[in-house]
């Protein structure tokens, strides 16, 4: 036991190094993304989050947005509990048949004007579940998406444009 603390001490970290940030990218997504929040709404954006049914990979790089390193809050986002608060509602992972209503309420709680953010390959159509049977689809098939985020998973970057580009588009199209 003691020397497998002795080698523990003596070896030290065995992680890989964090990435180095780009901080003039972000500041510039930073300050691009308030503006459009507060030119679009008048004041920051509220988020709420619905897991529809993923494997939890997008939810990881989702709330990396929370931490030290990305830090959602200095872009005027944050996430909120309540649907009647939110702004955008964001959903990863293919609808499954036991959250297509709570997806549904979710959505319909919501105060207009409302954007829905469909994160991750599962959710634009099912992705490696689709065709299961207790998978409805993808989040289009069960309320209208507003931007779809590609990726298995979207990194918390491509999180972050996608909802720049969101708060930008001027029609009311789906991009």
């Amino acid at each position: 036991m003691r020397r497998s603390l002795i080698e523990g001490l003596t070896t030290g970290a065995l992680t890989e190094p964090a990435p180095q940030p780009d901080e003039a990218a972000l500041a510039e997504l930073a300050q691009s993304t308030n503006r459009a929040a507060r030119t679009r709404l008048g004041r920051s954006l509220s988020i709420r989050h619905v897991d529809a049914g993923s494997c939890n990979g997008c939810e990881l790089e989702l709330h990396a947005l929370s931490n030290a390193f990305y830090d959602l809050e200095r872009f005027g986002l944050r996430f909120v509990a309540s649907p009647r608060h939110a702004d955008v509602l964001t959903v990863t992972g293919p609808v499954t048949r036991n959250m297509r209503e709570a997806l549904l309420r979710t959505y319909d709680a919501m105060p207009d004007p409302k954007w829905v953010l469909a994160i991750g390959g599962c959710a634009r159509g099912g992705g490696l579940f689709a065709g299961s049977y207790a998978v409805v689809g993808g989040v289009s098939d069960v309320i209208p998406v507003d931007l779809h985020i590609d990726g298995c998973p979207p990194s918390p970057t491509a999180l972050l444009r996608g909802l720049l580009a969101l708060l930008q588009r001027q029609d009311g199209s789906a991009v």
